[in-house]
């Protein structure tokens, strides 16, 4: 099978380039693929596809550009130039574009694609149905959210266009099937990036660092985090560190900066910026626990099968898609309340005090990851793709 993802892929910085990464990595190994095409956005750098495992050949066509009004057309000759046997969308709703008509433009590829008797599956990593829109940073005006989810509603109609779309989670299965009167919809897991052998469990000596991950400032806000910190250190006289691992939103330019100003009062504070993918194994073996400062989530968390895959005790918000991942997979936290600084610092202190429980937890998480490697899901997709040609058949 000669595979095609459309995807963000690094050295990109657009939304989702981590995971097609490591579907990359391990599509190429399948002894079904015989050859990936990548259709990424334009960058002035190389694609990353220099992989030490054995596998299929690669070729990158960059053919779209964020906020394009043209990338029907640069997309689809694209696809037309590499004629590939199968096409996988990965897939969130502004993964085109902020900007309204491009990213809807965009949306229109996979039924482009079945219309050309392309077996094509859409990895679809949030629905609209489970967004919260003011806490996402869309908007907090109420009529304006009424009409974003219109537009939603009708934005996910063209996604269900392909033969199939693939979610993270079995409660979208669920309430897309029933809004949208399909059964075209199924559950891949997201799965893990990486299994390293099982970890110690060890620190380095020094402070215990407390560790967060991804783009901040709309739902994920480091300020409840940096404070609560600060009152377990009252508390307990902890030798403590946070860390902030990641980058602004796109959506909040400037955030972390603002943030480094606001408490810079603050001792053993550390800002890492962007972190190239061959450090994040370090990063996440150093940090005591990962803690999750959301006030809303927007689909299956890759930092959360991170942290899992690297050993590590957790600390989450009760709300929303993180709870069902814990239900659903079997992953293990320390829940507080996303309004409540003092209840996400008693969530912290308790694994602070206690490195038996955090153990505990640390082993329940490397558990937990190693049920869905990353190989296990590209099975999946792979077995879909079956699935559609004997249907077309």
């Amino acid at each position: 099978m000669r595979l095609a993802i459309v995807t963000a892929y690094p050295p990109s910085k657009v939304t989702l380039n981590e995971y097609a990464y490591h579907l990359v990595k391990y599509f190429r190994q399948h002894q079904e693929v015989s050859e990936l095409i990548l259709l990424t956005d334009v960058s002035d750098k190389e694609a990353d596809i220099n992989f030490e495992e054995d596998g299929c050949n690669i070729i990158v066509k960059q053919c779209w550009s964020f906020n394009s009004y043209s990338i029907l057309f640069s997309v689809m000759k694209a696809v037309k130039q590499t004629k590939p046997d199968a096409i996988l969308f990965n897939l969130q709703f502004m993964k085109f574009g902020d900007k309204k008509i491009a990213a809807a433009l965009g949306l229109l590829l996979p039924k482009r694609c079945v219309m050309n008797n392309i077996p094509t599956i859409v990895l679809l990593h949030n629905i609209m149905e489970q967004v919260d829109l003011e806490s996402s940073g869309f908007t907090k005006n109420k009529l304006l959210q009424k009409i974003y989810t219109g537009i939603g509603t009708m934005l996910t109609r063209f996604i269900l266009g392909a033969d199939i779309v693939a979610v993270t989670i079995d409660k979208y299965v669920h309430i897309l099937k029933a809004k949208y009167k399909t059964e075209d919809i199924v559950q891949i897991p997201h799965g893990t990036f990486e299994l390293p052998v099982e970890p110690n469990y060890q620190l380095p000596e020094g402070p215990l660092q407390i560790m967060t991950f991804g783009k901040f400032g709309t739902y994920k806000k480091v300020e409840i985090m940096i404070e609560a910190v600060e009152k377990v250190r009252l508390r307990t006289d902890a030798d403590l560190e946070i860390v902030i691992a990641g980058t602004d939103n796109p959506n909040v330019p400037g955030y972390l900066e603002s943030m480094k100003t606001k408490y810079a009062h603050v001792p053993q504070l550390r800002f890492t910026g962007y972190v190239e993918e061959v450090d994040v194994p370090r990063i996440f073996a150093d940090s005591a626990m990962v803690v999750f400062p959301y006030t809303s989530t927007t689909g299956s968390s890759g930092v959360l099968h991170q942290a899992g895959s690297y050993g590590k005790a957790v600390v989450m918000p009760d709300l929303g898609d993180l709870s069902l991942l814990v239900k659903d997979e079997g992953y293990k936290g320390e829940f507080f309340d996303p309004e409540s600084i003092d209840s996400l610092a008693d969530a912290i202190e308790k694994i602070v005090l206690d490195p038996v429980y955090r153990n505990t937890l640390e082993k329940a998480n490397y558990k937990a990851a190693t049920a869905f490697p990353m190989s296990k899901i590209t099975s999946m997709y792979i077995e879909q793709f079956k699935a559609i040609k004997a249907k077309k058949k």
